[in-house]
């Protein structure tokens, strides 16, 4: 303990004697540490926000719409346009072993809803009661459609929340009527807000049964098609298991309109699980590139301190060559240098940990702009930083410590 001590003191003095130097050389190592956690945590923040944003359009969901297709197979001068219809979802749901759920969608932007208190037009949506299932439509009061709602056509509506701050701003809205284009419908239920800021584009959804919906507002511009839909959503049975559902919908709508199911440019459709892969990719690129800046770094740092121990180990030549010649073993002047440089590395690595995470910390408390999340502290980047820094500090102790060990004292003594 006692050796401990007079190593820490000593390495006081050798900062203090060199104090700008000193400063300098700490500040890169705390300054690439530091960076190294927080930027790979900004940049996990990203990733986490995108993350939610997409899990705010419900878990691995899949959107088909229609599309344009050739008017004779192999032609790319003549396209015809196709819409899907109800025998679409229905064939997709018997048909697709990889598809767990699908539910058909009926959308029109033009229904106005009018309350004893407001006027609205957001969108309307005609859905199955598994719609909740695939899409996230979290509760905040009342309840969702469900099977009795669809199948006896009952003219009941959920509202999304920006919709019922619209038509029933500081009142309630379970209940209570409003009229759809003239026709009458009852609040049974309203969701609870998805999203942050100005973001209010899922807010202003609003869904009834599909059977009301086809029955009451169908879609438009769909040519002859009676029972036309205007998009499916499903979901794979998993998520490695969503190119294979993608093909399988694929050649249904293909088989049912009659095209080469081969021919992508005939679908309209996102799959939000091949994006939110893409988006990872970027961010694990993202990750190593800020990661390898924070190294770098680092790297820079621990030179420094090297540089710094150097200088000290000149200027402790007499010294060094005094204390072995009083008796002190190679191994006692490796390990005291050796254990200044690791000393100076462990506390400047500890100031730039220490920064960062309290730089974190006020950052969470700041709300996140849309897309974005807490920054967090990643532990593999933990690890990772920790691991570096000890390399460091070996790197930074060993060389100038076996280079003072190795001074034969006569030499030593005779410096000035």
């Amino acid at each position: 303990m006692r050796l401990l001590l007079d190593i820490f003191a000593q390495t006081l003095r050798t900062l203090w004697e060199h104090k700008l130097r000193s400063f300098l050389t700490m500040f890169g190592i705390a300054w690439g540490l530091g960076s190294l956690l927080l930027l790979v945590g900004l940049g996990e923040g990203f990733r986490t926000g995108q993350r939610k944003q997409f899990n705010e359009l419900g878990e691995n969901v899949m959107f088909i719409w229609g599309g344009r297709a050739p008017a004779v197979n192999g032609s790319f001068t003549s396209m015809r346009q196709y819409y899907l219809s109800f025998k679409d979802y229905e064939d997709i749901v018997a048909q697709c072993p990889d598809v767990q759920l699908a539910v058909p969608v009926i959308q029109r932007n033009d229904v106005r809803a009018v309350s004893d208190f407001y006027q609205s037009s957001g969108q309307m949506l005609g859905v199955l009661p598994n719609f909740n299932q695939i899409r996230y439509t979290p509760i905040a009061e009342g309840r969702w459609l469900d099977e009795l709602d669809n199948v006896q056509k009952r003219r009941v509506v959920v509202l999304g929340d920006e919709t019922r701050r619209l038509l029933f701003p500081g009142r309630p809205a379970i209940g209570s009527t409003l009229l759809l284009n003239g026709i009458r419908f009852q609040v049974v239920g309203t969701l609870k807000r998805i999203g942050h800021g100005d973001n209010t584009n899922q807010n202003l959804k609003n869904y009834m049964p599909y059977t009301t919906m086809h029955e009451n507002f169908p879609p438009l511009n769909v040519g002859d098609v009676p029972d036309a839909i205007s998009t499916i959503d499903y979901q794979p049975r998993s998520r490695a298991l969503h190119e294979a559902a993608k093909l399988e919908v694929h050649k249904v709508i293909a088989r049912n309109h009659g095209f080469d199911y081969r021919d992508l440019d005939a679908f309209d459709e996102w799959d939000t699980v091949k994006t939110v892969d893409q988006i990872g990719k970027i961010f694990d690129v993202m990750d190593f590139f800020l990661g390898s800046v924070g190294l770098v770094t680092l790297a820079l740092g621990a030179i420094g301190i090297i540089n710094i121990m150097l200088v000290s180990v000149a200027d402790r030549t007499r010294e060094i060559g005094l204390r072995k010649a009083l008796g002190a073993t190679n191994r006692n002047i490796l390990f005291q240098f050796f254990s200044e440089g690791a000393f100076l590395t462990l506390l400047s690595g500890g100031i730039g940990m220490a920064s960062a995470t309290a730089l974190m910390a006020a950052l969470s408390t700041l709300p996140s702009p849309p897309g974005w999340d807490t920054p967090k502290l990643v532990p593999a980047t933990a690890v990772l930083a920790i691991v570096s820094l000890a390399i460091a500090g070996i790197a930074a102790g060993l060389y100038p410590a076996r280079k003072a060990a190795m001074l034969p004292p006569v030499e030593a003594l005779r410096r000035e």
